[in-house]
């Protein structure tokens, strides 16, 4: 009993989380004792989620000077949602939540008045009512399902936390995840007042938003916000200590979520900032204020948040904080970046998400527009380029547009280079908003020598750096492989880059073509030379096709001109015909680039205008339209985001920043991608050596390109390990037998493995961690080498985890090598069936024949016969167990001593096979049993539980127990509500009525407690059928 006590279980985590919470000043109460029909009562039924005496009271407490009748319209609304979708409800809850419910009331002279009634207190967070509750039940539609734990103010549930054991290896915290998606579906009205979802098993924890999928829930590291939490911490205490202490979690909610409504989906969209996010805007808010004031140095600082991390989402959650805060007196926010298309894009971001500024940004169209914009007394959100802050003439000196010192002028990527010169943007700016402050909002470090950029932003205020974002799953590692050996051109045809070159942008090659005879022009002609672009477009195409072969997904490839776009097009379509359309709703490559009426007639079918490229670059982004290849010049490399994007060929010269922001393209996260793959195709090492220089300088850990031969070490040593363990198994017909002798394998090669010890374990995690490896580096040739044992050690493993009947597929083989399975290494009709491999047909547990049992008994395999029995009578018990309590438990106890037994190797193969077709044969007759007494299954199961003390059946007699049995179905059945399993007071009742029975038909006295206690855990079992309880 001693080491029952000490193990891990859900109510441990959950008594825990509840501790911290008292910790952080929230009240505790227990569900069933709020639970409709109980003296404390809270709710009147369990539709009703909203506690709404607790609403009420804090609605009068915040809003006194609003009438009653104004504020009973506002709960009204609150209540009410009006919208057919959850999303669309929780979006208008939000913006109640945020900025409070508009009403309107006549006041004593007859006027109409319109005021916000609050349903929080921002300012004051003890103004609020805190509360947390376990265990809390709601009934809607049918469904009766039972949350962990709700975090309540002021009444309104607006936390959900999702709980499982951490001492059970199957309960993780995406089985978490699965739950909360279900009950989304069955009881939504909880979570139209939901801002967030935790998923955790105690030990690891994560948030996310309604909409959020799996990727998106994130780990919240830090509690104060100035240091990450160390590692010996446990993450659901950082989390609840960090996200929901009372002053930050009003901050995260007013300031911190927002709705975004997807362009290419038209799906809405919930963000919660992350936890590098929240901190990064507080530091640069305060940061903000200090530099705005009288003795100011107008100098904010940067943020260096990198690539792929939500840059773009911090400068919009900085915006919202900035405007509203009463320091910047409603100030002018002006978003600057040097291109139209980032200009557009970051304007899309916020106009997408307008809600959080509490206006819409304007986009300026013109110099003279822009001026307009700014001639303003406050307030504005204006995104602009820096081009439109030169003068009209050369020469000329902008004039003064504001005085004002609540302006702020956030710059998109604070670079020198970025900006041409940053002299160049102080002047003209300073010239026109001579007080406005500046910051830097980067992906990538400012470089040490960069004085000029320091001079104008100052210094950073907040790194988050590669290491952290890959930890954090923020983003992916960066893998880098060089192609050149492969294309097999002499040295003379090699392009040498010139560290002097003069990078020339797809505009400037249009517009000034004396740039043509520059250093870069001569090196365009030895890129764009045809027999080197046949070569390349040769390997491209075979390294894209086994990349996708082992992992999904799109590739992007950067060429140095216009004309090598093209060039290099042809050769692609070339090899692959079918990859070209000229529709551009069709076909799989394209070319996206800007171009003009006076290009060449062959260029023409790619030059686009923007609503063409906006259609594009939809497609792109959705995985599953197959328009997988995009070969770009310029466009798409910064501020653009496709998740599903894996692999970047590149074939033109890049350095610095540009090139950090460009391969950043392939690092974003998405389902279980395990990297993004730069491919080199022009001899780019030096430059990116010298962006890691820079990087670590300013202070940045991690790598920012990881070399593939690290991840080709890594599948060679896992490849070496699966070898060993087929240690003299010879399964070399695997590459070139036929489809049956490839199946026949199968069993002797589980057979070797189960026979080893802790056979099945081990190889299951080498299988998986090859798997991973290999889809890093798939097209390499020491992954061609052995990518048929690959597939044979990949069948095998799916052989050992394939689930039991009916059962879910196993989590761990996830997407990535699932599809490695299916595509990369077997033909579509080679899915391995455990059952078929073995010779046998898949059988029906629930008759077991004698017949089946004998082959299995007479298999060649005797430690894969063990595996299927032992899989088949697992996944029978478990169903058992939702009917019968007593005999599962019975069986169950039976199998673990026969498995334990064959696993400490205390009895032989074949006398555990003898033991499970016994326990199997049990088993069938035990369905048997009920009809011989003549009792339906809920009986049999009440039976079971009355006759589990044999001394009772001695005083008893069988016939006496049977109508015992038969009177507690009738009365348990008619006695069971909805949440009698967690109400004490519903529990205590049926506990009596049992015990009144059970004493009517004289059952031995010194026995009842027992046998009422199994019958109370039998009815829960069974109530799932008869009260739709989960």
């Amino acid at each position: 009993m001693a080491v029952q006590s000490a193990q891990l279980n859900e109510s441990i985590v959950e008594h825990e989380a509840l501790t911290w919470f008292s910790q952080l000043g929230y009240v505790y109460l227990r569900g069933e004792d709020i639970a409709p029909g109980e003296p404390a009562a809270e709710r009147d039924a369990y539709d009703q989620v909203v506690l709404v005496g607790r609403l009420r009271d804090a609605v009068q407490r915040l809003n006194p000077e609003i009438p009653a009748e104004a504020r009973d319209e506002a709960i009204r609304k609150v209540l009410h949602p009006e919208s057919p979708s959850l999303v669309g409800n929780n979006r208008k809850f939000h913006a109640m939540l945020r900025d409070g419910v508009e009403v309107e009331y006549r006041r004593r002279d007859g006027s109409i008045a319109g005021d916000r009634v609050r349903l929080i207190d921002y300012d004051d967070p003890d103004n609020n009512d805190w509360l947390v509750v376990n265990q809390f039940t709601v009934v809607e539609a049918g469904h009766n399902r039972r949350a962990d734990v709700v975090v309540f103010i002021n009444g309104l549930p607006l936390g959900i936390l999702e709980l499982k054991n951490p001492g059970d290896e199957n309960a993780t915290i995406w089985d978490a995840f699965t739950q909360l998606q279900t009950y989304k579906q069955q009881i939504p009205s909880l979570f139209v007042y939901n801002e967030t979802l935790v998923i955790s098993d105690g030990l690891q924890a994560r948030v996310g938003s309604l909409t959020a999928n799996k990727e998106w829930f994130k780990p919240w590291r830090t509690i104060e916000g100035d240091d990450v939490a160390p590692p010996t911490m446990l993450e659901l205490e950082v989390l609840v200590k960090g996200l929901f202490e009372k002053g930050r979690h009003l901050e995260f909610l007013r300031n911190f979520v927002a709705f975004e409504e997807d362009p290419h989906s038209d799906t809405l969209i919930k963000i919660l900032a992350g936890y590098h996010q929240f901190h990064a805007v507080q530091q640069a808010v305060e940061a903000t204020i200090k530099a705005t004031s009288p003795a100011g140095d107008r100098r904010c600082g940067v943020v260096w948040h990198t690539q792929g991390s939500g840059k773009s989402l911090s400068m919009l959650f900085y915006a919202g904080e900035i405007i509203l805060d009463p320091a910047m007196e409603n100030p002018t926010i002006i978003c600057l970046t040097d291109r139209n298309d980032l200009d557009d894009q970051l304007f899309g971001q916020f106009a997408r998400c307008h809600e959080l500024l509490r206006q819409r940004p304007v986009q300026a169209e013109s110099r003279s527009h822009l001026r307009e914009l700014l001639t303003v007394a406050s307030g504005g959100v204006v995104f602009t380029t820096i081009q439109k802050f030169a003068p009209d003439a050369k020469g000329d000196r902008n004039p003064v547009l504001s005085y004002r010192s609540n302006i702020v002028v956030i710059a998109d990527e604070a670079h020198r280079s970025q900006y041409d010169l940053i002299d160049g943007l102080a002047r003209y700016m300073r010239d026109a908003l001579p007080n406005a402050s500046f910051i830097g909002f980067t992906g990538t470090p400012i470089e040490k020598t960069d004085a000029n950029t320091r001079a104008v932003f100052g210094d950073y205020i907040s790194v988050y750096d590669i290491q952290r974002a890959v930890q954090d799953q923020a983003t992916v590692p960066i893998y880098y492989e060089s192609r050149i050996a492969k294309l097999a051109l002499k040295d003379e045809q090699i392009p040498k880059l010139d560290p002097e070159f003069e990078e020339i942008t797809e505009g400037e090659e249009q517009e000034r073509k004396e740039k043509l005879k520059t250093k870069w022009a001569a090196l365009e002609v030895l890129v764009g030379d045809k027999r080197r672009l046949e070569l390349i477009a040769a390997d491209l195409v075979e390294h894209f096709e086994r990349r996708l072969e082992a992992m999904d997904g799109k590739a992007m490839v950067v060429c140095m001109s216009r004309r090598i776009c093209v060039d290099l097009y042809n050769e692609l379509v070339k090899l692959r015909p079918d990859w070209h359309s000229e529709d551009d709703a069709e076909g799989a490559l394209k070319i996206v680039m800007t171009g003009s009426a006076s290009d060449l007639p062959e260029w023409q079918q790619h030059i686009r205008n923007k609503e063409r490229r906006g259609k594009l670059a939809k497609r792109f982004k959705k995985p599953s339209d197959p328009f997988k290849i995009v070969i770009v010049r310029d466009m798409w490399l910064t501020g653009f985001d496709a998740p599903c994007l894996h692999t970047m060929y590149v074939d033109k010269p890049m350095q610095g920043h540009g090139l950090m922001q460009a391969i950043a393209r392939v690092n974003r996260v998405f389902r279980d991608k395990p990297g993004g793959l730069v491919v080199d195709y022009l001899g780019l090492a030096d430059q990116l050596r010298k962006a890691l220089a820079t990087y670590t300088e300013s202070g940045g850990k991690g790598q920012t390109t990881i070399d593939t031969e690290e991840a080709v070490a890594v599948m060679l040593e896992k490849y070496e390990i699966c070898c060993g363990m087929f240690h003299e198994f010879d399964w070399s017909i695997w590459a070139t037998g036929t489809p049956g002798e490839r199946l026949a394998l199968i069993p002797p090669a589980q057979e070797h493995i189960l026979d080893q010890e802790d056979g099945k374990s081990r190889y299951c995690q080498a299988v998986t961690q090859l798997s991973q490896a290999f889809a890093l580096c798939a097209a390499h040739d020491e992954a061609k080498r052995i990518r048929d044992d690959v597939s044979f050690f990949q069948h095998v493993r799916a052989a050992l985890v394939k689930s039991s009947p009916g059962g879910k597929s196993d989590e761990e083989l996830d997407q990535a090598i699932r599809q490695l399975v299916s595509k990369a290494i077997a033909a579509p009709d080679e899915v391995v069936d455990i059952f078929a491999a073995a010779g046998l047909k898949k059988p029906d547990i629930s008759i077991l024949s004698d017949e089946f049992l004998a082959e299995v008994k007479a298999l060649p395999h005797r430690n894969v016969a063990v595996e299927l029995l032992r899989k088949l009578l697992a996944s029978e018990i478990k169903t058992r167990s939702k009917k019968n309590v007593v005999q599962a438990r019975s069986f169950a106890e039976m199998l673990k001593r026969t498995v334990l037994a064959y696993q400490n190797r205390a009895i032989a193969t074949y006398e555990v096979i003898d033991e499970l077709i016994k326990l199997a044969q049990e088993m069938r007759e035990a369905v048997r049993r009920g009809e011989d007494l003549g009792l339906s299954d809920d009986e049999l199961a009440f039976y079971d539980a009355l006759a589990q003390n044999e001394s009772a059946v001695q005083v008893m007699g069988v016939d006496e127990l049977k109508v015992i049995a038969t009177e507690l179905v009738l009365n348990v059945r008619k006695s069971v509500t909805i949440d009698w399993t967690i109400r004490e007071s519903a529990r205590a009742k049926i506990r009596v009525m049992v015990r009144r029975i059970l004493r009517r038909h004289g059952y031995p006295p010194d026995l009842q407690a027992e046998a009422t206690k199994l019958v109370l855990e039998q009815a829960e079992a069974l109530c799932a059928e008869w009260a739709g309880i989960e």
